[in-house]
């Protein structure tokens, strides 16, 4: 059983999708299930949404595999079209981003940085984050799981720079409000 293929290996079974090898698919398929559905998980929050994400993203992928043209990793490029498809569900039920107002919001806190640091709490955390409205979760996730800057969460999500900024820092306040209460 491999646990992983080289690029060289991936750009061989890519070749074979865009001759129409349904065994390619399959394979690239099984090396990239699991961490595309986990992507769509953490952002959508639901397990039914996230397994119909990463279908149609799959779909969407092996129609579209002739527009892969090497640039980046074939896992990178497919996790975009999770993330957009995910963003998509989302945006069907109505993402709401929470109106901040004039609250100022501060940026670093003694708590924040022990709440940061115990590893032990990342289950708890995600099953809190699916407490968080899809604004916050989704802005959260984009950050801290999925790697983009505020920059590229913004124009991913069509706000601006300081709006992905004030949503993450409030997601983080909440998270630490529930899991205070949680304790």
């Amino acid at each position: 059983m491999q646990f992983f293929t080289t690029r060289d290996e991936t750009a061989k079974l890519v070749e074979l999708c865009r001759n129409g090898n349904s065994k390619a698919q399959y394979e690239l398929y099984r090396l990239y299930s699991k961490a595309m559905y986990n992507t769509s998980l953490r952002i959508v929050g639901n397990r039914e949404e996230a397994e119909d994400v990463l279908q149609e993203a799959f779909l969407d992928g092996f129609m579209r595999i002739n527009f892969y043209r090497g640039e980046s990793t074939f896992g990178a490029w497919l996790k975009a079209i999770v993330v957009n498809k995910s963003i998509a569900r989302l945006r069907t039920r109505r993402l709401q981003f929470e109106d901040i107002g004039t609250v100022r919001v501060d940026t670093e806190t003694d708590e924040e940085d022990d709440f940061e640091e115990d590893v032990n709490t990342i289950q708890v955390l995600k099953m809190l984050m699916n407490e968080l409205s899809s604004g916050y979760r989704l802005v959260l996730s984009l950050y801290l799981f999925e790697g983009y800057d505020h920059r590229e969460i913004s124009e991913i999500l069509g706000i601006s720079e300081v709006t992905s900024r004030s949503q993450f820092i409030r997601a983080k306040q909440k998270l630490l409000e529930l899991y205070k209460a949680r304790r």
